[in-house]
């Protein structure tokens, strides 16, 4: 009996089953509404005796290793390493499928975690620092949260006696290349690390917090927070944190509270929120909202009151509402974020989420609370926004009873607001990029920031021996326009696994991803050879400096500016603190941008 006939004789597939879906009995089998399409009427049907699972309306089916494998978004490796424990088997280390690249890279972060674990397990002043936060010593260990030494190479070192390759520890995101050298650095020094798992609970990535202890002007320099880099194991886009711990009480309760940051969904699971995922400090993503719907139509958004807090709700709610889920808002108590709420007062934050607003109640409290609805103009912004959420219903059920609720409130006929309403185009999700035509990305009207963008990505991928100086100098968040990061993350994965470029097996692999990021490759391959045709190597790196420089400045100046509307609005509510940490944040901007001056 091979290892994957072992762990099915060992498991119950209804067991299995019942952790992501309801089953009803159905005679000797079981029956649930498939969770892989859309269905009222349930035709998933799950066999005990045979230990196999169908669905009727949909077709798919398989066995155990099927349904986690279409569940979670995993091979079958990946598969067998779920799996395997909850059977009490133990993986044989040789065995091809677990032995694949990527599951070599899981092995990597699962020796790093716990080696982090480890070193803070034993290191009493970032343990101070965890109770300080409120965090117990059992949640430590349940989210696994460690500290990175002030080392170069212990990881490194570490992984090599476990026999990974540089090239594996790399291609973990758990080392940088030193450019020019050959030689590898450990890219987590004096940090508390917290792992980020995927749905499965395979740590794939880490958010590294600063040690808060170490004041020194480099530390600061290096970012409150860095993470890791996009690599063949984690995509930020695709990840929830706390999904694989929160999921079962998702399900539960049929809701799921997602909150900005990691520290709020560590809290939340400590006070017994345990329904809690965080977006990790961006807005919710098309793929992120997908990982919600397996468990629960019912999402509840808390994000912070500041501006870019508000920005990233607005996004979230717009893709929940793309994909049809009930959606409601946590009003957050004093404009504070749900970790200090939690910390002070856990009966405030349960109100919050009891008293939580259905979303467009919400927004009409909150648009119509800054309007002078005797002014004409301003009853036009109003009715604006509200009728740029309204288009976003599908049900027409839905639109109608918005539209007559916004009649009534600005006393404007019903009959104007639909005609209005008709010439109301809907933004683009902000997923289009993987949607667009390559010919429609590159055009006269684009951005200068999103010219210099797919200048910089035709020039590595014609000169792909500088692909190693742009990785190192720039990340891929600098470049502009969604379209334009979505293929540079794709380049990089792809280049970093072959440590090659080659045009047509790397077309094949986007051909296979999407259609359209094999056009836009098409398209790019033409645009650096209209300029750089008869270009030498050290003309095309000149060349690529100066973008990178501009990029640079393009980005650090929105920042900056992003950086003066917040001190412009904590100056206006008299909020000090913040304002002198507004102006440190300002201050660290204004010396990196003098710095590219040089």
């Amino acid at each position: 009996m091979n290892q994957a006939e072992d762990i099915k004789s060992k498991l119950d597939i209804t067991e299995i089953l019942g952790e992501y879906i309801s089953l009803r009995p159905a005679g000797s089998n079981f029956r649930a509404v498939c969770p892989f399409h859309q269905e009222k009427t349930p035709s998933f049907m799950v066999s005990p005796e045979k230990q196999i699972w169908h669905c009727f309306g949909c077709g798919r089916g398989g066995d155990i290793f099927g349904f986690v494998m279409e569940m979670e978004g995993l091979t079958f490796g990946e598969a067998l390493r779920v799996l395997a424990p909850k059977a009490g088997v133990v993986l044989k280390q040789e065995d091809i499928e677990v032995s694949s690249k990527r599951s070599r890279l899981l092995d990597a972060m699962e020796i790093a975690r716990d080696y982090y674990h480890r070193q803070m397990l034993g290191n009493e002043a970032i343990k101070k620092y965890l109770k300080d936060r409120g965090l117990n010593e059992e949640t430590v260990r349940n989210f696994k949260i460690g500290y990175s030494p002030e080392s170069w190479d212990d990881v490194i070192n570490l992984l090599r006696g476990k026999k990974f390759s540089d090239e594996e520890i790399f291609l973990a995101g758990l080392s940088i290349k030193k450019e020019g050298t050959g030689k590898s650095y450990n890219r987590f020094r004096d940090r508390v690390m917290f792992p980020i798992n995927d749905a499965a609970g395979q740590t794939i990535g880490f958010s590294a917090r600063i040690n808060p202890n170490n004041s020194t002007p480099e530390a600061e320099k290096t970012g409150k927070y860095i993470n890791s880099p996009q690599t063949q194991i984690y995509d930020k886009s695709r990840v929830l944190f706390a999904l694989d711990k929160a999921k079962q009480a998702i399900k539960q309760n049929n809701l799921a509270i997602v909150v900005e940051g990691q520290m709020d969904a560590i809290s939340s699971h400590q006070h017994g929120f345990i329904n809690t995922v965080a977006s990790s400090g961006t807005a919710l993503t098309a793929e992120q909202v997908k990982l919600i719907k397996r468990y629960t139509n019912n999402v509840a958004l808390a994000f912070d009151a500041d501006s870019a807090g508000q920005m990233a709700a607005d996004r979230g709610i717009k893709e929940a509402m793309e994909a049809e889920l009930d959606i409601k808002v946590i009003v957050i108590p004093s404009g504070k974020d749900p970790d200090e709420v939690l910390r002070h007062n856990p009966a405030e934050w349960e109100a919050a989420v009891k008293d939580a607003q259905p979303m467009m109640e919400y927004y009409f409290a909150k648009v119509f609370s800054t309007v002078d609805l005797s002014q004409a103009a301003e009853k036009r912004l109003a009715a604006k926004k509200i009728l740029e959420m309204i288009v976003k219903f599908k049900s027409k059920i839905e639109s109608d009873h918005w539209l007559k609720r916004l009649s009534q409130k600005i006393d404007i006929d019903e009959g104007v607001l639909r005609e209005t309403i008709g010439t109301i185009k809907q933004p683009e999700p902000a997923n289009v990029s993987r949607k667009m035509l390559a010919d429609d990305r590159i055009s006269l009207k684009e951005s200068r920031e999103e010219k210099l963008s797919l200048l910089l990505l035709s020039l590595i991928l014609k000169y792909p021996d500088l692909v190693e100086y742009v990785v190192n100098n720039m990340t891929g968040e600098q470049l502009a326009g969604a379209a334009n990061r979505l293929f540079y993350n794709q380049l990089i994965i792809y280049y970093n696994t072959n440590r090659a470029l080659e045009y047509h097996d790397f077309r094949a692999h986007l051909e296979s991803l999407d259609p359209a990021l094999a056009k836009q490759l098409d398209a790019l391959s033409l645009l650096a050879d209209k300029d750089f045709a008869e270009a030498d190597i050290n003309s095309v790196k000149s060349e690529i400096i100066k973008i990178i420089v501009q990029l640079k400045k393009i980005d650090l100046k929105n920042r900056m500016s992003e950086i003066e509307k917040k001190i412009a609005q904590a100056e206006r509510s008299g909020d000090k603190a913040l304002m002198a940490q507004l102006m440190q944040d300002l201050k660290l901007q204004t010396e990196q941008s003098k710095e590219l001056d040089i």
